[in-house]
């Protein structure tokens, strides 16, 4: 029997880390929830949730150095994962209420508002994956996720002219507009909805990351 992979959920004060820590666990994964530099580092996956303001995340992530963590840990092609505003962070800027945030800059790209006849965006919806995922291997397109958000990015910037670099896989969905659901990229994946309360939906998607590390 294999060993089961070490993930940590990064603990920067931000996000739903009990829940996520309960869902990584149901699919057999070796579950730490932490701030600490060297456990984080040294997990076979990295997990960062999120929720609340762009801004607040992004401080909280600096205050405990989650941002120096992921980069070192990106850099060495070891996988991390990014939750709700756990993935917003990853793009090069968010802006809330008319004030601009610089985020990790992983991907070039803004998060702004949702718009939308109503928002939040908050309940399940399905969403439009590329052919060949690996994050949602498993599921259909009437397969159904749990999103609670406010803001989204609305447009894909990042391009790849080197034919030797495989490009990002992006995953969509609508609420209002189309947004950015999902992405896949190398070490880096990130979801805008919430898999650890997304049931088995969500099960299967931390099976198919885990199944990855």
């Amino acid at each position: 029997m294999s060993t089961p992979k070490k993930v940590v959920v990064f603990d920067y004060g931000f996000g739903n880390i009990r829940s996520a820590e309960r869902a990584l666990a149901r699919v057999g994964a070796d579950v730490e929830i932490t701030r600490d530099f060297d456990t984080a580092m040294n997990a076979d996956g990295l997990l960062v949730p999120g929720v609340g303001a762009f801004s607040a995340c992004m401080d909280g992530l600096k205050r405990a150095r989650g941002d120096w963590i992921i980069g070192r840990r990106l850099s060495g092609g070891r996988p991390v994962m990014g939750i709700c505003v756990g993935m917003q962070i990853l793009f090069g800027r968010g802006i809330e209420h008319g004030v601009e945030t610089e985020g990790l800059d992983e991907w070039p790209g803004t998060v702004g508002p949702l718009k939308a006849p109503v928002v939040p965006h908050m309940g399940w919806n399905t969403v439009e994956a590329p052919a060949g995922s690996k994050l949602f291997a498993g599921t259909d397109d009437d397969t159904r996720f749990y999103f609670v958000h406010s803001y989204a990015v609305h447009e894909w910037e990042l391009e790849v002219t080197n034919a030797a670099i495989r490009a990002p896989q992006v995953t969509w969905a609508t609420h209002g507009e189309r947004f950015v659901a999902a992405v896949e990229n190398n070490a880096l994946w990130a979801t805008q909805f919430h898999p650890e309360k997304s049931g088995d939906a969500g099960a299967q998607l931390l099976t198919n990351w885990i199944e990855t590390l």
